[in-house]
């Protein structure tokens, strides 16, 4: 089984290690900030071997070189933003595999956040490391594309198993759910959920991980062919492209 660790660092950049106990490796799901990754190895007694970067954003990558410079680690990313990241040793595209260990880990290109942007699937372990592609209860901002790109990106992210395991960039999900009652205020799920999420960080404790069919029955970015949310924004005859574009937007504007 992989052990994972999550963290906080910078002000609300999730860190993620992941460690395979049979072979050694240890891979950092992107590096927002080398010092706080480092620590965390230290106190686990990890050594880090790999770097798996997402999309080009400096609060995804700002501690690759520190690190790199530190364990001699391998650096993979999205060949689509391969001039953008430094330290790049293999750029990644839809249908690679990154093996870690026993575990392969499909990638998925998923444009909408910025061009580039990738995400990794492990079916044996469960596991998407979404970046800011996806968030719980939400989905990244449209910095380098449109919705229609964004919503195909998330599209690919629907057809995954319920039962995977959602890490994603960023500790957003309170902004998130109260912005989902808006959009989809009769939704008992994502009532429940939103009562959860305020209890977790009204103790301090962090959202994620969490379960995609948690995501599938309560995440309005990922629901805009719901009839009750197309109903609630009076847009029933529009196109999914649309109902998702009016969403995001709503949230830019929240």
């Amino acid at each position: 089984m992989l052990q994972i660790e999550q963290f906080i660092c910078r002000s609300d950049n999730f860190c993620v290690l992941v460690h395979d106990p049979e072979t050694g490796r240890t891979a950092s799901i992107d590096a927002p900030d080398a010092m706080e990754i480092h620590t965390v190895l230290l106190d686990k007694g990890w050594t880090l071997t790999d770097i798996m970067v997402t999309h080009h954003h400096g609060d995804h990558t700002a501690g690759i070189m520190a690190l790199k410079l530190k364990f001699g680690c391998q650096v993979v990313g999205p060949k689509g933003e391969a001039d953008k990241i430094p330290g790049l040793d293999e750029a990644l595209s839809e249908g690679d595999v990154f093996s870690f260990g026993a575990y392969d880990f499909d990638v998925l290109e998923t444009p909408g956040h910025t061009a580039g942007h990738i995400v990794y699937h492990s079916a044996k372990a469960g596991l998407l490391f979404a970046g800011d592609t996806l968030f719980s209860l939400g989905c990244g901002r449209l910095f380098e594309r449109g919705p229609a790109e964004m919503w195909g990106s998330l599209g690919k992210l629907k057809a995954l198993p319920g039962e995977t395991m959602l890490y994603c960039g960023h500790e957003y999900t309170l902004s998130n759910a109260r912005f989902a009652v808006t959009v989809d205020p009769d939704n008992d799920a994502l009532q429940k959920r939103a009562a959860e999420v305020e209890a977790l960080r009204a103790g301090d404790a962090w959202t994620l991980p969490v379960p995609l069919s948690v995501e599938f029955a309560t995440n309005p970015f990922l629901r805009a062919d719901d009839p009750a949310i197309r109903a609630h924004l009076g847009m029933e005859d529009a196109s999914d492209e649309d109902v998702f574009a009016e969403i995001r937007k709503r949230k830019d504007n929240f």
